[in-house]
């Protein structure tokens, strides 16, 4: 078999798709299982209760018929906590970062990543390990653990390690660093001229930190920064993926897209060419919040492909890459017991390792 031929048997396992509704319709199964797709990402209209919730991860995981696929969500906990009906309601990483306890983070992330996996979901894409430097941010604000970079790197660390010892995956975000933007990237492309030198004492850190406590996938940022790259943001830079993140901070895990439908890609990038790039600049994992995009994306790819203008090496050895992570960190997958999931979801402990926090909060910050 020829390396392109190759190549396009598994270019699925690169993409990570959205779903309409609370079931997995026909069509869906159908794309999920003849592309190969690598995972499917989950929103609050694909959530009506914890028991659809379940039925739903045992129906997309039968469409796989090798590895098992990323089931993902963004249960950050706070305004981006996309299972809430039965489910803990987790307070805002500002308030757990208030707590300046990084043992209460290990427990709330525990308590998120049981929860999750209790319903089939072996992936989020939390912490946030972007540090709040500017208090006008649309998009970060209280989803960061504060403004301090040893504070957030303290949590993000214990964040993760609470997800690790669940088996569900964690996923840091947003490299190179969302959290000095005054722009919101699901609207429009945000600009910052941060120097590469600030950023490595400061917006690094964290993220540095959370390599180092095991954290194997990271999410880019769909930012421009000159200083940095003057033609790219980061998602489609292969100065601030490869150069940067790979090569100066050594990181050897998955880079993920965040939503590839964001206005910050959609309105500058083709919907074809887009993945082409992010693929080319670095990203192992792309994202795209519904099918239809997706399904566009894939076709994209699969041409570049076919015409000769994406080497087919670089989807090889992405593909190799979240395949072996695969291996690694996903069990074969066993069907969620419908029966069970009462047994994990809302319980007591957990309601008072919620109450700690805010006691803690409040005596801390008693105004």
């Amino acid at each position: 078999m020829s390396m392109q031929k190759e190549a396009t048997e598994v270019v699925g396992e690169l993409f990570i798709t959205g779903l309409s509704g609370f079931e997995v319709e026909r069509s869906t199964a159908q794309f999920l299982r003849d592309a190969k797709i690598g995972g499917v990402l989950l929103f609050a209209h694909n959530f009506e209760n914890p028991a659809q919730l379940a039925e739903l991860s045992n129906q997309i995981q039968e469409s796989s018929d090798g590895l098992p696929l990323w089931m993902s969500v963004d249960q950050e906990g706070g305004r981006v906590q996309r299972f809430k009906k039965g489910f803990t309601r987790i307070p805002e990483a500002v308030v757990i970062g208030a707590t300046q306890s990084p043992q209460l983070a290990f427990e709330v992330s525990k308590l998120i990543a049981s929860e999750l996996r209790a319903v089939g979901i072996n992936l989020n894409f939390a912490p946030v390990a972007d540090v709040a430097t500017n208090p006008k941010n649309p998009v970060i604000g209280n989803r960061a653990f504060g403004s301090k970079p040893d504070l957030v790197a303290q949590m993000v660390s214990a964040f993760v390690r609470g997800h690790l010892v669940q088996g569900v995956q964690p996923c840091l975000k947003h490299f190179p660093g969302h959290g000095d933007t005054s722009t919101d990237s699901h609207f429009a492309l945000p600009k910052i001229e941060t120097s590469l030198e600030v950023l490595k004492s400061r917006e690094f850190i964290p993220f540095v930190k959370g390599f180092r406590s095991k954290c194997s996938l990271v999410m880019s940022a769909h930012i421009l920064n000159p200083p940095l790259d003057p033609h790219w943001p980061a998602t489609l830079s292969s100065r601030i993926l490869k150069e940067i993140l790979r090569e100066e901070l050594g990181y050897s895990g998955i880079i993920v897209s965040d939503d590839m439908e964001m206005k910050a890609m959609t309105d500058h990038f083709g919907a074809k060419e887009a993945p082409v790039r992010a693929l080319e600049a670095g990203c192992n994992l792309i994202i795209y919040r519904t099918e239809a995009a997706c399904r566009v994306a894939y076709e994209g790819v699969m041409q570049a492909l076919e015409n000769h203008k994406l080497n087919p090496e670089v989807v090889l050895n992405s593909a190799q890459r979240v395949r072996e992570l695969k291996k690694k960190v996903l069990p074969k997958y066993q069907p969620v017991v419908i029966a069970d999931i009462g047994q994990h979801l809302n319980l007591p402990e957990y309601q008072t390792i919620i109450e700690k926090i805010d006691s803690k909060t409040r005596t801390l910050h008693p105004n």
